[in-house]
């Protein structure tokens, strides 16, 4: 199996095993801060998000600690309506690693709110195989976007180019506050 997958699929798992005692350790961490629920934006017309993103920058996550340069997603339409994920990403040596997954919309045509899942699809049926992929900031070009989950425990800032105007980067960094992201844990990667 290939590498990238048999870690996003541990990941995955280890996501639905560990949520609820992540949140408690975090409000634990800041018991007077008491955090808002994570917003969406109201809606997305997923055939304009379809394409390739570029990761401008993300929280560190160990299922992507191989990747150090050009990460990037492509999304393509498949016959089900589902959507065809390919993360791509340099490795060392240069090599580019690559994993494919499932997007899948949870509520109507137009929900923000996606599951992910890297795990064979005879897998598919089991709920801990599929991770939250939320889109929480979009602008109205489809051009740059940030996605996250419930838990605030990834995030990840996307854009059409590899390399994204500052100021444009710059208010969406200050919407991110707004939703009480911790801006500290941000890592920026290199796009060649």
């Amino acid at each position: 199996m290939n590498f990238l997958v048999c870690q996003a699929l541990i990941c995955t798992a280890l996501l639905q095993i560990s949520a609820p005692a992540t949140a408690q350790a975090n409000a634990q961490a800041n018991p007077a801060a008491e955090l808002q629920p994570v917003k969406t934006i109201p809606s997305i017309d997923v055939a304009r998000y379809l394409g390739t993103w570029y990761e401008i920058a993300k929280f560190p996550n160990w299922f992507q600690r191989k990747c150090l340069s050009g990460t990037n997603a492509n999304y393509q339409l498949k016959e089900d309506g589902n959507v065809k994920v390919t993360n791509r990403c340099k490795v060392e040596g240069g090599e580019m690693a690559q994993a494919i997954g499932t997007a899948r919309q949870i509520g109507g045509a137009t929900s923000p709110k996606l599951e992910v899942r890297f795990a064979p699809d005879w897998l598919a049926i089991l709920p801990f195989v599929w991770g939250d992929y939320w889109v929480i900031d979009l602008d109205p070009q489809y051009q740059l976007a940030a996605v996250s989950d419930p838990r605030r425990e990834y995030l990840w800032i996307l854009s059409r180019t590899p390399k994204v105007n500052q100021k444009s980067y710059d208010d969406l960094l200050q919407r991110l506050v707004t939703q009480q992201f911790d801006l500290s844990q941000l890592s920026l990667t290199p796009q060649d």
